[in-house]
C-alpha cells in the first residue's frame, strides 16, 4: 500500500505546498498558482491594513484573510477580536466569491459581531461602522444566492 506523505515545513509540521488560486481554492500540485503570503509575519496595525487592503483590492481576500490571522495571534490581548473580526470578514467575502453564500453570509455576520465592541473607537484608523454596515448589506444580498466578486466588493479598511 503506498503511503499517504504530508506536505511538512522545515520544522516537520504539517503545511499545505498546493499551489491556490487567488481565492485559496488548493490547485493540483505543479499548476501555477498565486504566490502565499507567508505565515507568522508580525507587522505593525499599519503594514498590515495596507497589506491586506491590497490584497482585498487585488480580489484575494482568502489571503488578506492571512495578513488578519498573523495580527491577531501575534497582537496585543485587547486587539484579538478586532483582528479575528477583520479575519472573519475576509473569509466571509472568500466564502461569498466561491460560491458559498451561506457560509459567506454567516462569516460576514460573524466578524461584524466580533468588530461591534470596536465601533466607538475606531482604533488604528479602522473604518468598524462602515465595515459593519458593509458586512450585513453583503451578507444579505449573498443570501439571495449570487456570487459576488471579490475585488469589486472589497471593503475600506480605513476612513
Amino acid at each position: 500500500m503506498d503511503e499517504m506523505r504530508r506536505d511538512r515545513d522545515a520544522e516537520g509540521r504539517a503545511h499545505n505546498a498546493r499551489p491556490r488560486d487567488g481565492l485559496g481554492r488548493p490547485l493540483p500540485y505543479g499548476t501555477p498558482g498565486v504566490a502565499r503570503q507567508p505565515e507568522g509575519v508580525v507587522r505593525t496595525p499599519r503594514q498590515t491594513l495596507l497589506e491586506a487592503q491590497r490584497l482585498l483590492d487585488a480580489g484575494m481576500p482568502f489571503h488578506a484573510h492571512e495578513v488578519f490571522e498573523d495580527a491577531w495571534k501575534s497582537g496585543p490581548e485587547d486587539e484579538r477580536e478586532l483582528w479575528r473580526g477583520l479575519a472573519q470578514l475576509a473569509v466571509g467575502l472568500t466564502h461569498s466569491a466561491r460560491g458559498n453564500t451561506t457560509g459567506g453570509a454567516r462569516l460576514l455576520r460573524r466578524g461584524a459581531g466580533a468588530l461591534a465592541p470596536f465601533a466607538g473607537s475606531a482604533p488604528h484608523g479602522i473604518a468598524v461602522t462602515g465595515l459593519s454596515e458593509w458586512a450585513g448589506e453583503l451578507a444579505d444580498r449573498v443570501e439571495s444566492g449570487p456570487t459576488v466578486d471579490a475585488a469589486a466588493e472589497a471593503p475600506r479598511l480605513r476612513r
